[in-house]
């Protein structure tokens, strides 16, 4: 488990724009999950988890709402659809967005002390 990571902490520590969520910046994170399948996030993503993706659909923003995550980040220099930032900001899910690969935002997440949630 990590130590009381918050948004706000990985949008410093990474250097993440925020495209959309700007009022929920200090939700917890508890763990992190990576994955661009949607249907691989909704069967393994959860409450608090902080999700990485290069997918920028609005169906990333109803995922987000149904999982519980606390923070979407669009990395690989991805620019979310306009739709998507809306309904971001409709659902008060954090939408942040980095030039960084995925692979590198994972490791960053990792040093920052948030691990993966392991599947039941």
């Amino acid at each position: 488990m990590n130590h009381q990571v918050r948004v706000r902490d990985i949008v410093n520590e990474l250097e993440c724009e925020v495209a959309a969520g700007a009022g929920w910046l200090d939700n917890q994170v508890s763990f992190g999950y990576s994955s661009d399948l949607l249907s691989d996030v909704m069967a393994g993503a959860g409450q608090g988890d902080v999700w990485v993706t290069v997918q920028i659909h609005q169906n990333i923003v109803a995922v987000a709402s149904l999982t519980g995550v606390s923070a979407i980040i669009v990395a690989g220099g991805a620019n979310p659809a306009h739709e998507t930032v809306l309904k971001a900001d409709e659902e008060g899910i954090p939408l942040l967005t980095t030039a960084k690969p995925s692979f590198e935002v994972s490791g960053m997440l990792y040093l920052m002390g948030i691990r993966g949630r392991v599947k039941k």
